[in-house]
């Protein structure tokens, strides 16, 4: 005889709105608590399926609430691997781009469904030739062109997130740094948002991405125009530099370095940059674009101004790197 939570979850199938909707609001709100995730896990094979397909349901509410569900469970890395079995990365696409109402619970839904390695694989398509990357390019050119609304919140900022998560992966940073694609690039171009989400995310995906500079070097330093930008400034402090200094680097730099600008205050952002910069200085062709654009200087200028410990000893290394070092190898 069925328990009580097996009809419940048998009315999400119901052919009545008014069944579903019922339903579905239940089940969201036993997703509220660690109880009624355990609870649902342990019918998982029951809950899931009904679940994925209410995110298309006719009713934005139901679907809505259907979302809301799926985040919440999908915390657990445990349902999070089910759900991606059950096909939710691409139903999550499909849905995001249906549904624009639905757009930022779905990006929380992938945001969560990248935590773990097969949410990544399906993310990226690995192992589909023509499709490989398709949908992160559509998820990084709704991040980009999003970004007009950058003062408040909108539905693709925590692409930024996903973002972060696929960059863990080695087939997710080739995906990234492919030059034919551009997706570094358009992300990168995001470094001077004022927006903390997506700034937080573009500067961390950078430094993962640099964890590919021993073989991918050619490919980061293509963008140079944007990169170093995205990766200096941030360790720049707060001087306003001199014109000595700024002559021996491109516009990108120098104009900004010309006035007064605001202070990157997350220490996270500084660290990661230079974490960032200190890959691409461990290859003599890095130290080289590095000087080029009078790198070190900034790095100098940067350092006395800087007073967070994990954060110096991050220039600290730079500097080990650089130390007679002029870039004339």
């Amino acid at each position: 005889m069925a328990t009580e939570l097996e009809e419940l979850i048998g009315f999400l199938s119901s052919p009545s709105p008014q069944l579903r909707k019922a339903a579905i609001e239940i089940v969201q709100g036993l997703t509220g608590s660690d109880e009624g995730i355990q609870t649902l896990a342990s019918h998982a094979s029951l809950a899931l399926p009904p679940l994925c397909r209410l995110l298309f349901d006719s009713s934005l509410d139901i679907s809505s609430a259907s979302a809301d569900a799926l985040i919440n469970l999908s915390q657990a890395p445990d349902l999070a691997s089910k759900l991606v079995s059950l096909g939710v990365v691409a139903a999550s696409m499909e849905a995001m781009y249906k549904r624009p109402e639905l757009a930022q619970k779905l990006v929380m839904l992938l945001v969560n469904l990248t935590q773990v390695e097969a949410g990544v694989n399906a993310l990226l398509q690995v192992g589909d030739e023509k499709m490989e990357g398709l949908y992160v390019s559509k998820l990084v050119r709704s991040f980009c062109r999003s970004s007009s609304a950058d003062s408040g919140e909108n539905a693709f900022e925590h692409v930024a997130s996903v973002l972060i998560n696929i960059s863990k992966a080695e087939a997710g940073r080739r995906v990234l740094l492919e030059p034919k694609r551009g997706l570094l690039k358009q992300v990168v171009r995001q470094s001077d948002s004022t927006n903390p989400i997506r700034k937080k995310g573009v500067c961390s995906t950078i430094r993962n991405c640099c964890f590919e500079a021993d073989n991918q070097l050619q490919n980061l330093l293509i963008i140079a125009e944007y990169l170093w930008p995205a990766l200096l400034l941030p360790v720049s402090g707060k001087k306003i530099y001199s014109e000595e200094d700024r002559s021996k680097m491109p516009p990108e730099l120098s104009n900004v370095l010309s006035h007064e600008r605001e202070v990157v205050e997350d220490p996270e952002i500084r660290q990661e940059a230079l974490e960032a910069i200190y890959m691409i200085s461990m290859q003599e062709a890095g130290r080289k674009a590095l000087w080029a654009v009078n790198g070190p200087r900034i790095l100098q200028v940067g350092y006395e101004d800087e007073e967070d410990p994990k954060v110096m000893e991050a220039y600290e290394q730079i500097g080990s790197l650089l130390v007679g070092n002029d870039g004339a190898e």
